[in-house]
């Protein structure tokens, strides 16, 4: 019998700092199944960083064109979120930020908590959480800086190293 999987949130933006945007989010949901939504930027948006487009490889201009309305994300994510209340993130300080212009713009309020991720974990996960980390995206071939790929790498490694504590979470 397995323990339930926390469930992970993941954020790609425009960039980093003042006027960086959400432009794709991600759920890892506590099932192991994951799901992910460009975000169309709205007009006031227009911070762009280059290198950050290199990371994640989306241009602005897919997102014009394959984007959901902010307000669409917002409802989607509440919809995700709001019977287990919270979320967690590796980045939560960036990701709250994000998540929180995210739903100013949508009008509307989280149905949900955006908590961080090293909360849940011990000192023996977080250890070894950079190594297994490392192993897993090596292992598994997984696309980094990409919403719904970084929530599942987020929960697998979670769970990963909460099996080579023995099972121990926290």
């Amino acid at each position: 019998m397995s323990e339930t999987l926390p469930t992970l949130l993941d954020i790609e933006a425009s960039g980093f700092g003042r006027g960086s945007y959400p432009i794709e989010v991600g759920i890892a949901r506590s099932d192991g199944s994951c799901c992910a939504f460009l975000i169309q930027p709205l007009d006031e948006w227009t911070h762009w960083d280059p290198k950050a487009e290199l990371l994640h490889g989306i241009s602005r201009d897919r997102l014009e064109r394959e984007g959901y309305p902010v307000r669409q994300v917002a409802l989607w994510i509440n919809d995700e979120l709001r019977a287990q209340g919270k979320a967690y993130s590796d980045s939560w300080g960036y990701d709250n930020t994000w998540l929180s212009l995210l739903f100013h713009h949508a009008g509307i309020i989280p149905g949900f908590r955006l908590e961080a991720l090293r909360i849940l974990l011990s000192e023996g996960q977080l250890a070894m959480w950079s190594d297994t980390k490392e192993a897993i995206i090596a292992e598994q071939g997984i696309q980094r800086h990409r919403a719904g790929d970084d929530a599942r790498l987020l929960q697998l490694t979670f769970e990963r190293t909460r099996r080579l504590m023995g099972g121990r979470a926290s």
